[in-house]
């Protein structure tokens, strides 16, 4: 029995996410499926949460991951066939990803594949490809059908992941951001800015290292060894302090010592 990541910007609880389900459950009734929704759009997070669940966590034997976010906003003419970026396969820390290779997707995972596979599947012809057509590729590549990948392209085509954007903002307003906390020295004073917004911060080795009221630049709790750093404000929302900026925004940073 597979334990199915998916990951798409269909909007929380939103039927969409109902609809494929039911649709991999019908090639496969015994999978087993959780779900996350990112925002409208954003490959950034997407690309976030697939690094953190294929190589940032322990994670069980037959886990897979499959993700569509597909803004379609690689060519702004008419697409008459609802047309845009393909299903893509690669496995990161042995887990399967089958996901659409749009913007960042895989940008986060980049340094951890070798073989990047287009899958053979229709990618144009209806407006919701994530139900109509990939979930039986899906399910046929979790079964090892190899007749559905076509020869593995160069990973170089995928992005890098930005260097200093918001990747995440969690329940609390905690601001996650790409940059790695090794690139961070974690002491003194940053300041911080995220669209126009300059906030002073603590750079601290933990969130809760500072005196409640204080607003903390420290590595969160996501990236794996090397984690990323998260604005934190401890007793209240960072997103609020900076007036709730959206993923993949620019983070700025100036230090002071």
């Amino acid at each position: 029995m597979t334990f199915l990541q998916i990951i798409a910007d269909y909007g929380t609880d939103d039927p969409a996410f109902g609809e494929v389900i039911q649709r991999l459950k019908t090639y496969d009734p015994s999978c087993d499926i959780h779900y996350t929704s990112v925002p409208a759009f954003s490959t950034i997070n997407t690309g976030f949460w697939i690094q953190q669940f294929a190589c940032c966590n322990p994670k069980p034997d037959e886990m897979a991951i499959y993700a569509n976010t597909a803004p379609r906003n690689d060519d702004t003419d008419p697409r008459p066939d609802d047309g845009g970026s393909s299903l893509y396969y690669t496995k990161a820390e042995g887990t399967p990803i089958i996901a659409v290779n749009a913007g960042h997707t895989f940008s986060f995972v980049k340094d951890d594949i070798e073989n990047f596979y287009p899958v053979d599947v229709a990618n144009e012809g209806s407006q919701f490809r994530s139900r109509d057509y990939y979930p039986e590729a899906v399910i046929d590549l979790l079964k090892d059908k190899k007749e559905r990948l076509h020869d593995s392209v160069d990973p170089s085509i995928i992005p890098d992941p930005p260097s200093a954007a918001i990747a995440h903002i969690d329940g609390y307003g905690n601001i996650k951001t790409t940059i790695r906390a090794s690139s961070v020295k974690q002491h003194g004073s940053v300041s911080i800015t995220i669209d126009g917004i300059t906030h002073e911060a603590t750079q601290a080795t933990a969130g809760f290292g500072v005196t409640e009221g204080t607003l903390a630049f420290a590595p969160g709790s996501s990236g794996g060894e090397d984690p990323y750093m998260e604005i934190f404000l401890r007793g209240g929302s960072a997103a609020a302090q900076f007036d709730h900026p959206t993923v993949g925004q620019s983070v700025e940073r100036t230090t002071s010592t």
